[in-house]
């Protein structure tokens, strides 16, 4: 049982600030994704907690014990990192096994161990196999594996499934986060893949530049963002900005390509900022597309159709504005032909254009 908690953590790379003053607790055995764009700061956090990195100032604990100046060694974490990083001389048993012959564990604890790792693994008949004669998801469950048998407190993994093919990476993710579940391990894992990062995670961690943007369940990260940036992060397809002015004498939501009635929720928002230039924000799966018109419908042109199995992703044309919205793949429209979109007052999200903090 095992907590991680960072405190204002702040790293410099000569000119460059890494990490601005990160504060971030770590919940004991749940999987915590830092997510972001490269250069973000995720794995110079990861590589401090492990102590690859020394933090210019700030603290990091494990557990109750303040490991800021410890040597990685006296840390007991595990890391899983891009690259395999597998001893190509050595059977998949004795690259298992290495950390333990390190520590100098007796032979049948280190048989009993690695045996028990790669059943829980699924790679017991490749224990005696070479690196060479594994594909990259079983090296992968290798270099898991490596981590696992020192049985850490902690499992830092530095984007591990990035050098898979994508159908091997889904099914990789899944094991991944069901193993993490049944080992209980605190995890922390560095991914730049948004969609990888909302499937595994328990706790969600925004980064941009060094700082937190926001914390959180993945839900609620995708449904309530705090601010633009993030809400531009999450989400496959990304959502449609739109600018837009309130216009109180009406009380509407006024964007270059139409106007909306605005909820309850945006006007006592609107009373409460002196923001005047906003942003609409609408996720292209909260539209509704139809080839009828109907009572508050917006009238589009299809600009352009992207097939995507069951659903069709549009690209969508109102006064030369382009809006993407998913809708049925049965719906089959021709390019320029005219449909309606709708969407309801739920799905509106808002932001102040000066600073880009949702207000509503």
């Amino acid at each position: 049982m095992t907590r991680v908690y960072v405190e204002n953590l702040r790293k410099e790379f000569g000119d460059v600030l890494a990490l601005d003053d990160v504060t971030l607790p770590f919940p004991d055995t749940e999987l915590t994704v830092l997510v972001g764009p490269s250069g973000c700061g995720k794995t110079t956090l990861l590589r401090i907690i492990a102590g690859l990195e020394q933090a210019t100032e700030g603290h990091v604990w494990i557990g109750e014990k303040d490991v800021s100046e410890a040597p990685p060694w006296g840390r007991n974490t595990a890391m899983v990192f891009q690259s395999y990083a597998l001893y190509p001389h050595m059977t998949v048993f004795k690259n298992i096994a290495f950390p333990l012959e390190a520590r100098s564990v007796s032979r049948s604890e280190i048989k009993e161990r690695v045996e028990k790792t790669a059943e829980l693994l699924g790679i017991s008949n490749l224990l005696k196999r070479k690196p060479r004669a594994l594909s990259g998801g079983q090296m992968q469950r290798v270099a898991i594996g490596r981590a696992i048998v020192r049985n850490p407190k902690v499992f830092l993994m530095d984007e591990p499934l990035s050098n898979l093919d994508a159908k091997l990476r889904v099914s990789m993710r899944t094991e991944l986060k069901r193993l993490q579940k049944e080992l209980g391990v605190t995890t922390i894992y560095v991914t730049h893949d948004q969609e990888e990062a909302m499937t595994i995670a328990d706790q969600l961690v925004v980064m941009r530049r060094g700082r937190i943007q926001q914390i959180g369940r993945p839900e609620e990260v995708y449904f309530h963002p705090q601010n633009k940036y993030v809400a531009g992060f999450i989400g496959s397809p990304a959502i449609n900005f739109l600018p837009c002015k309130y216009e109180a004498p009406n009380g509407e939501l006024a964007a270059e390509c139409f106007s909306y009635p605005a909820p309850q929720r945006v006007k006592r928002a609107m009373e409460e900022t002196s923001a005047e230039s906003l942003t609409l924000g609408i996720r292209p799966e909260d539209i509704e597309v139809d080839a009828e018109p109907s009572p508050g419908a917006i009238p589009v042109s299809v600009y352009m159709t992207e097939p995507m199995g069951k659903e069709i992703l549009l690209t969508l044309e109102v006064q030369n504005r382009l809006i993407k919205a998913l809708a049925p793949a049965r719906l089959h429209p021709d390019l320029d032909e005219q449909l309606w979109m709708r969407f309801g007052e739920e799905c509106i999200h808002l932001f102040d254009d000066e600073t880009g903090e949702a207000l509503v």
